[in-house]
């Protein structure tokens, strides 16, 4: 049995993967849908990027779990990737799902330089926050309109900090054995970074023909990939 830790990206908590958890469980596997704090049930909660780190570690050693499946999308995967270094032998996978990837010393916006200057920007305008993006900003991505109705009703403004504060990585995220979940709606191709982090003999990709967020488009698909994803299979 392994003992999925899902993560989603920038204004979800843990209700975005609630047709997602029901097809892991019933395969057999323990299953642990994350809010980060600052969003969903825990707005409010000062959040920087460390913060968002320490809540995936501190779930996994309150919980005491092991043969960990570790699982980010989107911005999740920047905390998520640095969590799983520091879980240690805990860890048999992570699984980034179209998301950005850590690198030592860089943020979220800094490794997005066309939008930087809007994040920053809606971040200043908003409080310290990013809104929610428009419904119209989620088309072509494979969603009902209901879906996307969902995202922006129920989404969180983004705690800013951890979208501007660096990543720290003490070794190569190469090193870690990992799966890499590309959505080709969302873009064909994998970011260079990612695509050069696809060299390493312990790195996976997998594609899947839906957008963005693959938890509401395609949710018995991901799933299925996530148990694929998981030890011995």
């Amino acid at each position: 049995m392994s003992e999925y830790v899902l993560t989603a990206g920038a204004w979800l908590g843990a209700w975005a993967w609630d047709e997602v958890v029901p097809e892991l469980r019933a395969a057999g596997h323990g299953v642990h849908p994350l809010t980060l704090s600052g969003l969903a049930e825990k707005k409010g909660v000062p959040a920087g990027q460390q913060t968002h780190v320490q809540d995936i570690v501190g779930e996994i050693e309150r919980r005491d779990l092991r043969d960990v499946v570790l699982v980010g999308h989107s911005y999740a995967g920047i905390p998520a990737g640095q969590a799983a270094e520091r879980i240690g032998d805990r860890l048999a996978r992570v699984v980034f799902v179209d998301s950005n990837v850590p690198a030592d010393g860089e943020s979220f916006v800094s490794a997005w330089p066309d939008g930087r200057a809007m994040v920053e920007a809606a971040i200043a305008a908003n409080g310290g926050f990013w809104p929610v993006l428009d419904a119209d900003e989620f088309a072509g991505q494979g969603l009902s309109p209901g879906q996307i109705d969902r995202i922006t009703a129920d989404g969180t403004p983004h705690p800013g900090a951890t979208l501007i504060e660096p990543a720290v990585l003490t070794r190569p995220l190469g090193e870690l054995p990992a799966t890499y979940i590309k959505c080709l709606l969302d873009w064909p191709e994998p970011s260079p970074d990612v695509a050069e982090l696809l060299k390493s003999d312990r790195w996976r990709l997998v594609t899947m023909d839906t957008g963005h967020w693959p938890m509401f488009s395609q949710p018995r698909e991901l799933a299925r990939i996530l148990l694929a994803a998981g030890p011995g299979e």
